[in-house]
């Protein structure tokens, strides 16, 4: 089975994809995954600029929330079109422009980017709508990355080690997987949120971080924001980590800020991460070496995902590739432990394409490990 998983994340500055093919082994233990096409295509300016106009803390209106569900929807589905490699079923994770967080819990959430312009211009079924079950059964809707972390990290575990998957979106997010213990995932904070917009676009290989020196009383000022203390599951996003969030450092130089954010980071998830023998990072941020430099002080046990087969740049499209698989076969999508859900629950809703649903025979449920190649 072969599903296009589509991601666009916190980062909001286009579309990863990666075309993932399935099997089951004999005995039903383990998961064959082949990653094929795996790219990155980018918003139009204009989809872009109208995007970050209307995220909050901005108001916006329910015209432009339609319109940005429609135009988001049709670059999604043009994304989808141009991939060449085949594809059965497309999960489509959408762009999250609202997470609605009340007293430390999540009453609701919203992605735009209607999937039937997919399936209208793709002729597959689509998958899409993938947080709001794991909510109405009381988690966080957040995150859905620990349904491939758990599997990628299991030969860690069966090693007797703890073991940590770690994405650096524009919020960092960890899974932990321990020796005879569920998993457990949160969001540890903000990543390239606050580094881009401090940076006013792209820290091109950390540079501007590089020539600045850390402040201490402004990291003493980040290191006070109440989310850091509260205890996991926890999830955020822009709308606490907003541009505007930073506002009271304006007197701050550019390149000072940088360093102390990339500080900040680096801290927060070394924090998290305490006592984990391995850290598998992705996301974008595995890109700046000044961060990388910091993580891989505080954690010597740090490897990029593409060590284990999986392209740090696609893991979260391939994740969704995954929650995909999981949906046709009506296997929870969700890790309760993870996201604070009162129980598992299958994931998403399907808008029907040209042809049908297609799964692979005998699989009832979740095998204990992968077997993850990248594509030839």
């Amino acid at each position: 089975m072969r599903v296009l998983g589509m991601m666009s994340g916190t980062s909001h500055d286009g579309i990863d994809l990666a075309v993932v093919e399935f099997s089951v082994v004999a005995d039903g233990d383990r998961l064959r995954a082949r990653v094929g096409e795996h790219r990155t295509v980018p918003y139009s300016d204009g989809l872009r600029a109208d995007l970050v106009a209307a995220l909050p803390p901005a108001r916006t209106d329910l015209a432009a929330v339609c319109a940005l569900d429609v135009r988001i929807g049709q670059e999604f589905a043009a994304a989808a079109a141009s991939v060449t490699d085949a594809f059965d079923l497309v999960c489509s994770h959408g762009q999250t422009v609202f997470h609605w967080v009340d007293g430390g819990a999540v009453r609701g959430t919203l992605q735009l980017g209607q999937p039937a312009w997919i399936a209208e211009a793709t002729g597959a079924p689509v998958v899409s709508d993938l947080r709001t079950a794991d909510v109405a059964a009381g988690g966080q809707g957040a995150p859905l990355v620990p349904v491939l972390d758990r599997l990628l990290l299991a030969s860690f575990v069966e090693q007797g080690r703890t073991a940590a998957a770690l994405n650096l979106g524009g919020i960092a997010n960890v899974t932990v997987c321990a020796p005879g213990r569920p998993p457990r995932a949160w969001d540890t904070g903000p990543a390239n949120a606050l580094l881009d917009a401090a940076a006013g676009g792209i820290d091109r290989d950390g540079r501007l971080a590089a020539a600045g020196t850390v402040r201490s009383d402004v990291l003493a000022d980040l290191l006070a924001e109440p989310y850091y203390a509260q205890g996991p599951p926890k999830t955020t996003g822009k709308e606490l980590f907003h541009p505007g969030y930073l506002d009271r450092f304006a007197g701050v130089p550019r390149e000072d800020l940088l360093a102390t954010l990339v500080e900040l980071t680096v801290r927060t998830v070394a924090d998290a991460l305490d006592g984990v023998d391995v850290v598998v990072a992705s996301g974008g941020g595995v890109r700046n070496p000044v961060l990388m430099a910091g993580l891989r002080f505080r954690l010597p046990g740090l490897v990029v995902s593409d060590e284990l087969g999986c392209p740090a740049d696609a893991k979260e499209a391939v994740a969704f590739a995954l929650l995909g698989f999981a949906a046709a076969h009506g296997l929870a999508g969700n890790v309760p432990s993870c996201t604070g859900a009162r129980g598992g629950r299958v994931l998403g809703r399907l808008t029907p394409g040209r042809w049908a649903v297609p799964t692979v025979p005998g699989v009832s449920a979740w095998p204990a490990g992968l077997d993850l190649s990248p594509a030839r």
